[in-house]
């Protein structure tokens, strides 16, 4: 970085009235987030969550992306602990999302893939452009799936559903998604934002103590989940495969996240 250069936040908060916007990622590497930018969401939607006059918050990512999920170019040369503590620091964003007293929306473009998607899946609720692919691609880069992963998509496509995307790493695209329960609506392009806004606005129009208190009830109904998954005694990942699969991921010419499953 040279002197005076201005860094673009990987989480920037844009509030319009009661909806509060979070704007996540750089544009670059498709908004894959460091550890430190996972920590900085977690921290950003714990801060809108106790604001009284924000009702609704919807997550957006840069330059027409979401999140391609973790900037693994953090992991080359990492200690396994370094690695284990992005993974923390990972579940800590998406049980923010989670714990957030207001309903926190997914606006989904391009790819929604690894944490990303699991970004998506803490939400309240997703909406996804026409173009996007979201799935959970991480068996091939040695990473073992926690039981905090597997229970967000369970809940919305069930266990055999789960297993296929998780077993194959396949992304889906938008009409596959909302087809199968794992996004809400698959809209044009175009359409997007708008549609998001509006259903964010139609949820800031309602009185904040009975929406806080309806997503407080849906908790309550996933908590058993929740909790049985909240601690995972198991690595983040294999390390030999690992290592292997960040090498192979590197060495691409294509990123993981959009090669054909």
């Amino acid at each position: 970085m040279t002197a005076g250069q201005v860094v673009t936040p990987q989480v920037e908060v844009v509030t319009r009235g009661p909806v509060s916007e979070l704007l996540i990622g750089r544009g670059a590497k498709r908004n894959a987030l460091t550890g430190a930018g996972w920590s900085e969401l977690a921290e950003r939607v714990a801060e809108l969550g106790r604001g009284e006059d924000v009702r609704a918050v919807v997550i957006r990512g840069r330059d027409g992306g979401f999140c391609a999920g973790s900037d693994i170019t953090e992991w080359t040369d990492a200690e396994l602990d370094a690695v284990e503590d992005s993974f923390a620091r990972m579940e800590s964003a998406f049980r923010a999302v989670e714990e957030c007293p207001v309903p926190v929306l997914a606006e989904v473009r391009g790819i929604a893939a690894g944490a990303g998607c699991q970004l998506a899946l803490a939400c309240d609720l997703r909406f996804m452009g026409e173009a996007a692919r979201i799935g959970m691609p991480i068996a091939r880069l040695g990473i073992m799936c926690s039981p905090a992963f597997a229970a967000r998509m369970v809940a919305l496509v069930g266990p055999s559903s789960t297993r296929r995307l998780l077993y194959t790493g396949s992304l889906l695209d938008a009409p596959a998604a909302a087809a199968g329960g794992l996004v809400d609506e698959h809209l044009p392009e175009a359409e997007l934002a708008d549609h998001v806004t509006a259903v964010a606005g139609s949820i800031a129009n309602q009185p904040r103590s009975a929406v806080v208190a309806a997503k407080r009830a849906v908790n309550a109904a996933l908590a058993p989940a929740r909790e049985a998954t909240r601690w995972n005694g198991n690595p983040a990942v294999s390390a030999a495969d690992f290592r292997t699969g960040i090498t192979t991921f590197l060495h691409r010419s294509r990123p993981a996240a959009e090669q054909p499953t």
